[in-house]
Formats: C-alpha cells, structure tokens, sequence
C-alpha cells in the first residue's frame, strides 16, 4: 500500500487532507468514521477479506428526505405487516466477500435490523427490519454512512416493469428433460448383438422415446418455427427457416423408422439439438441481464423533487405528481426533473447528459431551462411548464433512433449468411429429392431428409450467441459495455475512431493554446476576439478567453460552418 492510500477506499490522499487515526491513513473525515464504527461494533473483520474494500461514504444529508413520503416508501417495499417490513435495495458498489460479509452483518451497527441477505448475482440486499424504531429513511442513510449508498430510481417506484417472462426457462427444462431420457433409454440402440432382453423390449423403448420427444418437439422447440413462418411470410429468408425445416424432417423421419421399423429415427439427436440451441439463447439472455447497464431516463431522474407552496412550506413530492405550475426546489448537483421557468436570478447548468456538451450554461430569471439538466452552484426554484411525461428529455429518449434493437442500414453474420446458405441448402435438398424420384423413391426421401438434417445449420446458431455473448461478458469485465451483440460486429469493421464534441471527453480549462505566425496587432487582436464572441463552440469559447484584448466591434456577415470553423 502507498504512503498516501486510504486505509478504508484505496483512494489516494492528497498531503494537505491526510487524516492519522489507529496508526492508519485515511482520505477524508468519512473513511475515518466507517472505520471507527467498524471496529467499535466489532467488524473489524471486514478488512482482512481484501485490502481497501470500502467506498468514501455519501455526505449529503439530505438526498433521501423523500424517503419521508409514506406514498414512496410503500411503493418500494417488498413486505409491510405491523412493524415488520422487508426492501430489497440495488448497491451498486457491492464487488467482493468483503462486502457481502459486512452487508450481511448490518444487525450488529443497528440492532433494529433484523436480517440481511446479499444477492451478489444482482447487487441486491434485502433487508428485514423493525419499522417500530427504524424507518426505512434510516436504513438507507446507515448503507450510505457506510459506504454503500443503495441505487433508487423512477423504475422502483413506478413499478410497472411487465411480469418476468420464464417461457425460455420453462422450454430449456423440458427440452433438457426429454433430451436426457432419450439419450438414456436409447442406450440399448448402440449394441450391435442381439440379446433376448434387449429384442424383446426394444420397441417399446422406440415407442416411449417418441413419446418423450413429443413435448420438445411441439413445445420446445415452437419458437424456432414461429420465427420461420414469419419469415417466410416477410418473404426473408433467414436462419431459423432451415434449422425448424431440419427439426421438422428430422422428427418426421424418426416418426417413419418407427412405423416402418426401419430403425430408431433420430429422436436423440434431434431433442439434443433443441436443448442446445435454446442454451445457447439462455446463455445470451444472462448475460444481457447481468450487463445491465443500459437504463432508460427513469434511472437517471430523481424520484421525488422538493415542491415549494404558497405559504413557503417545503414538501418532497414523488416526481410523477409534478403539474404545470408547481414551484420547485432544485438543489446543487440535482437533475432538473421537468421543463420549466427558472425563477432565481441566475443558475449554471450542465447539459451534458441530453448535448453531450460538458459546458455549463448559463441561466438568468425569466429563462427556459429543461429536463435533465444538472444544476452546479447555489440552490435555485424554478416553475414547472412541463410535467415530466411531456418534458424535453423524454421526448428525446423516445425518439425512434434510440429505439432498443434499431439497426440502420446492417445485418448480422447469421442474417449475412443465411441469406445465401438457405436457398442454397433448399435447392440442393429439392434438386436431389426431384432427380431421385423418377429413378427410387426410397432413395429420393432418404436423400431430401440426409441433406435437410445433415446441413441444419445448427452449428452456426449454437456458436453465434454462445461467442458474442461471452465477447460481451469479457469485454463487460474491462468496463467497456456495448449495448447488444450486433455493435461486437460492428466493432470489427472500424478502422477509424473519431473524437467529437470537445470538452466532454477533454478538460477544456487544462487546454495549452500556442499562437505561430505572423505577428498580430491589437486592432486584429481586438478583431479575432469578437468575432470569436459570437460562436458557442468550446474551442471558439477557449479561444475567446486566452485573447487578452477584447475591444468592442460590431460583427457583420458572421458566418459559423460546422465542422470547419467561423468567418466575418
């Protein structure tokens, strides 16, 4: 550990602001109180699971006064009955056994808390408590006192999310069921001598296999031929046409060997190719559900907003219940809820998040400022002419563009290649099966069926969501998150990396500006600088500032080409 490593964070001490306490290095004064809690409650323990294991603790003190609003806090519990009440709260920062030991132990900082139970998979703890003498306000500030400050959003208190769909789940397990008793009970199949036993019941194992094929085939594997109908009816012919067209005369197939007792079909091989099919679209969905990073704007805007009345009473009110009219408190760092009139005399505004322009904007009274904005200096009150349904920031997110599964003008490899793949594996399958006809129809079946079964792409369908889906996971590791599979194939075809908007991804006052030419006057000075006044691009606003002379000058036929600079 360096000299200047928090104890607690690991975060690196700046000397003026090193804190000695216990003959250990601390950060700050919050790091310091975590760690005397610890010890004193007799956690101590935390520490030796892995060094640095804590976060710098939240400060604010008044960040969950919303918590306050019995309407809010009913929305987000899980369970309510005397004073027993149960929440299972989102931590974001829960990573290692350090802190599930010490979530998982938070009746021994406050007694009033019964129980505690880490999700690790989900970063979720769910907590029992008694609300006789906690509330639910007072939980959340100790989590935060300690360093793991609970993620709560829109999404918690709305609560509309559509129940969870466990047809992939329930589809995988029957498939996995009938695959694994086939295989079973197909066993005696693999001998090639005849024993008595072995011939005598035969072909009531063919026909309990066919049995347990059944369910598979109808149920398991109905999405494939659902995606295949449409589309055909689309007149789009892509991978799932060959691969339900395969598992169709692969079952008809078997069902024929056993009536026609030929042999025991291929109800093995089909069922196997069911279960790993729908694995692989399992694998993929878990993986999405554990990269789930991507939020809609719910997440980012806060769940309740001070509302200021008449009489000048303050109230935490949920965010829905915001109306036009409604004067609000908005607080340093709070996001702008709604579109509205600022009614302070001035205020600085970040609009990064809907321009991708780091540059706070100044505001003054009487100015329009919008949603999703973030306020930086001096608490300010502003009137509401939107309500949060009908502001800007959601206008700008349900735009078709960001529209989850959008693609503009690309395909996918499997979509690239099944566009020649199934054509091609139709017209040889017909092709064989119409040159065979006239000559053995025998021959022309087991030819059709040989082509259809043997060429089922099923290869390609079982690597290609297994390959990018654990592409996303690894590069999710490395904190580089994409936002479906189709962007890792996009990725391999850029050769170019372009760096827009100035000053979001740069610190524009860290900018060294150099002058090399011909000397310039103080008319040309003074010249340069207004015309640069009129542009509100960063560089142009960087320029601005750096020039010392900065006389008055009307500008005229002022005129700013995006991409290529300012004339006048």
């Amino acid at each position: 550990m360096s000299d200047n490593q928090c104890f607690h964070c690991g975060l690196h001490a700046p000397d003026p602001e090193i804190l000695h306490f216990d003959n250990k290095i601390f950060c700050c004064n919050g790091c310091k109180t975590v760690y005397e809690i610890f010890t004193t409650s007799g956690l101590s323990s935390y520490y030796d699971f892995q060094d640095n294991p804590g976060a710098m603790p939240l400060e604010d003190a008044k960040k969950y006064d919303f918590l306050d609003n019995e309407k809010i806090v009913e929305s987000i519990l899980e369970f309510r009955e005397g004073n027993t009440q149960i929440v299972a709260l989102q931590v974001p920062h829960i990573h290692c056994s350090s802190c599930i030991w010490i979530l998982e132990n938070l009746r021994k900082l406050q007694p009033e808390i019964v129980s505690s139970k880490v999700n690790f998979h989900e970063k979720k703890v769910r907590i029992n408590f008694n609300a006789g003498a906690l509330s639910l306000k007072d939980v959340v500030r100790l989590l935060s006192a300690i360093g793991y400050e609970p993620r709560i959003s829109l999404e918690d208190y709305r609560n509309t999310e559509t129940p969870a769909d466990r047809s992939l789940t329930y589809k995988l397990g029957i498939a996995f069921f009938c695959f694994g008793n086939i295989m079973l009970l197909s066993f005696p199949e693999y001998f090639e001598h005849h024993e008595f036993w072995l011939d005598q019941y035969r072909g009531f194992f063919r026909w309990l296999i066919f049995g347990l094929s059944l369910p598979s085939f109808l149920y398991s594997a109905s999405g494939y031929y659902r995606a295949a109908w449409k589309s055909i009816r689309a007149r789009a012919l892509n991978i799932e046409v060959p691969i339900a067209l395969g598992i169709i005369v692969m079952f008809v197939r078997s069902v024929s060997d056993l009536i026609l007792n030929h042999g025991p079909g291929f109800f093995d091989s089909m069922t196997g190719l069911v279960f790993f099919m729908l694995l692989g679209k399992m694998f993929q969905l878990k993986t999405y559900k554990f990269l789930n990073f991507e939020r809609d704007f719910k997440s980012y805007f806060p769940i309740a907003v001070t509302k200021v009345h008449l009489s000048g009473v303050e109230e935490n009110v949920p965010v829905y219940e915001v109306i036009k009219g409604d004067r609000l408190l908005i607080r340093n760092l709070e996001i702008i809820p709604a579109d509205g009139i600022l009614i302070s005399k001035t205020a600085s505004i970040d609009y990064s998040f809907v321009t991708g322009e780091a540059v706070p904007v100044s505001k003054k009274s009487g100015d329009k400022i919008y949603a999703g904005g973030r306020l930086s200096g001096a608490v300010v009150e502003m009137e509401v002419v939107k309500p949060v349904s009908q502001s800007y920031l959601t206008q700008l997110w349900s735009n078709k563009i960001f529209d989850k599964g959008t693609t503009v003008n690309y395909t996918n490899i499997t979509d690239r290649i099944s566009r020649y793949f199934t054509p091609i594996l139709l017209l040889i399958a017909f092709g064989g099966f119409g040159f065979w006809i006239g000559i053995d129809a025998n021959v022309a079946f087991n030819v059709f069926t040989a082509v259809l079964i043997v060429a089922c792409p099923c290869a390609l369908a079982l690597t290609a969501p297994f390959t990018l889906g654990n592409v996303l996971r690894i590069l999710g590791r490395k904190k580089f998150y994409l936002k479906n599979t189709l962007a890792i194939e996009q990725l391999a075809k850029v050769d170019t990396i372009v760096f827009d908007k100035t000053g979001t991804i740069t610190t524009n006052s860290k900018s060294a500006i150099s002058y090399e030419g011909i000397s310039i006057d103080s008319k040309q000075n003074t010249g340069i600088a207004n015309l640069l006044k009129q542009s509100n691009h960063p560089l142009s606003r960087m320029l601005y500032n750096h020039l010392s002379e900065k006389g008055t000058l009307q500008v005229c036929g002022f005129s700013e080409v995006p991409g290529k600079g300012i004339s006048g």
